[in-house]
């Protein structure tokens, strides 16, 4: 868990995670987030933390089921979108051709691995993040533009992040959304949890 928040965070160029209450910590200080706690599964630490917050804009998040978080928090908590913790073994997988007029751009800087896919008038239609830390090798914020989809521009991408990971050793880890987690599937990935979060959302 460690391994992937930290990747996680390199890959959005926020600060890394430090333990606090048992789970981690990271403080994100964006604007619809001032900091979220990550914990690896159901903990009595997340009761007393949440009775300890009063504000918005901080994250508790768990691997397990939404109904088990909730039972572990006040109603004041609100739950969010649902998503997935998976995972995919390593493994070279060649980059597929892309669609006539569309072409690859891919870079890596201070960590943080790029790949965009542009169609043929240069406007931007799919891109993904992805990084690396101590065995962990991390996919993040892999997006298709709507009109550009089911055309494989997502596998696309991920494939050419892919050829950035130095340790062939490296479990692949991303978060998954509903829609994302059926695609993902189709592609070699397998759901390793229920990744569930709460917010105290206004009024509170």
């Amino acid at each position: 868990m460690e391994g992937w928040l930290r990747a996680r965070s390199i890959a959005r160029g926020l600060p890394l995670p430090v333990p606090d209450r048992g789970g981690l910590r990271v403080d994100t200080g964006l604007p619809n987030e001032q900091r979220r706690y990550v914990f690896t599964g159901p903990s009595p630490a997340i009761t007393e933390l949440a009775r300890d917050i009063n504000e918005p804009r901080v994250f508790i998040k768990m691997c397990g089921t939404d109904a088990r978080l909730l039972s572990l928090v006040t109603p004041k908590w609100r739950i969010q979108p649902g998503a997935y913790l998976m995972t995919k073994e390593a493994g070279r997988n060649p980059v597929p051709s892309l669609p006539p007029g569309y072409w690859l751009q891919l870079q890596t800087q201070d960590g943080i691995t790029t790949a965009r896919i542009f169609a043929e008038d240069d406007t931007l239609a799919a891109s993904g993040y992805a990084a690396e830390y101590e065995g962990v090798f991390v996919y993040d914020r892999i997006t298709t533009v709507p009109e550009h989809q089911h055309q494989g521009l997502g596998a696309a991408v991920m494939a050419a992040l892919g050829t950035a990971q130095l340790s062939q050793a490296a479990q692949r880890v991303l978060v998954a959304t509903e829609a994302g987690r059926g695609l993902y599937l189709t592609i070699g990935w397998s759901v390793r949890s229920h990744y569930s979060t709460v917010a105290i959302t206004p009024p509170f």
